[in-house]
């Protein structure tokens, strides 16, 4: 008979967030691939499970690996999937050996447990009835102004390192949109800080420590009413002595209003001529 993988969230940094079911799943799994053995070592240790047979499985070998975890489920092995923190498949390995399975027509339990995304979401304080995760910010000034058009919640990782440039450049489109950013999250220091882009972007002018999810508020919903009134603000800004691409830019980003819908109204030219 077959057996079945199992994915196994484990906590973004207080153990006791381990679920029962997860530590169940660990027990009884017959191979646990891991990112790192090491440190899913030390989790076993921790919560006191006996060591398994652990099998890495990263970004470097996952193709491979994923092909021969697929098969050993197929002889009857129970294999559980873990990541290093959270959810396996969510910006971490995982989503090769699920596939492998399901194509395989192989049994597949997904277990509920901690996720830093949900965390960040509900502790920003921002609409939760809809939102988008982002993996990684975008670098690129243009795809920032598409990502702030969004009328849903964003959510999206960050690297300290890169924080205070990537909040400084959201700043810049959109200095009032409200936003929070989530740092350490269940850990010691963990750290919520909420405002808007601009007040974040004066915050965290240095690097930052540990890690960062950032949740941004949704642009306005586009509709008749909201492009006149960002038109109406765009030529108050040209007349005020703004250039039309920038204000554009910028008026974009706080109503959800394409900004080259905006910029070609006024001017009869498209943006990106």
């Amino acid at each position: 008979m077959p057996g079945k993988l199992v994915v196994c969230p484990t906590p973004i940094g207080n153990l006791e967030d381990i679920t029962l079911r997860t530590r169940r799943a660990l027990h009884e799994a017959d191979v646990i691939a891991c990112e790192d053995t090491r440190r899913t070592g030390l989790l076993l240790e921790r919560i006191e499970i006996e060591p398994h047979r652990l099998v890495s499985y990263h970004e470097g070998n996952e193709a491979e690996r994923a092909r021969e975890l697929a098969q050993a489920i197929e002889r009857g092995d129970n294999v559980a999937l873990v990541s290093d923190a959270g959810m396996p498949a969510i910006s971490d390995p995982g989503y090769r050996l699920i596939r492998a399975c399901i194509d395989r027509d192989l049994d597949l339990e997904v277990l509920p447990g901690p996720s830093s995304i949900l965390t960040a979401l509900v502790a920003s304080g921002l609409p939760t009835h809809r939102f988008r995760f982002y993996g990684f910010l975008p670098r690129r000034t243009g795809e920032l102004e598409r990502v702030l058009q969004s009328t849903e919640t964003l959510i999206a990782f960050e690297s300290p390192r890169r924080l205070p440039e990537s909040l400084g450049a959201l700043a810049q489109l959109a200095p009032d949109r409200p936003a929070a950013v989530c740092r350490e999250l269940t850990k010691l220091h963990e750290e919520i800080a909420r405002g808007t882009l601009g007040e974040l972007s004066r915050r965290f002018r240095d690097e930052a420590r540990g890690e960062i999810v950032v949740v941004i508020g949704p642009a306005a919903e586009r509709g008749t009413a909201d492009i006149g009134f960002a038109t109406d603000a765009l030529r108050g800004l040209i007349r005020a002595g703004a250039k039309p691409r920038a204000a554009a830019s910028v008026v974009s980003a706080l109503t959800g209003v394409p900004a080259n819908d905006l910029y070609r109204g006024i001017t009869g030219r498209d943006m990106r001529q």
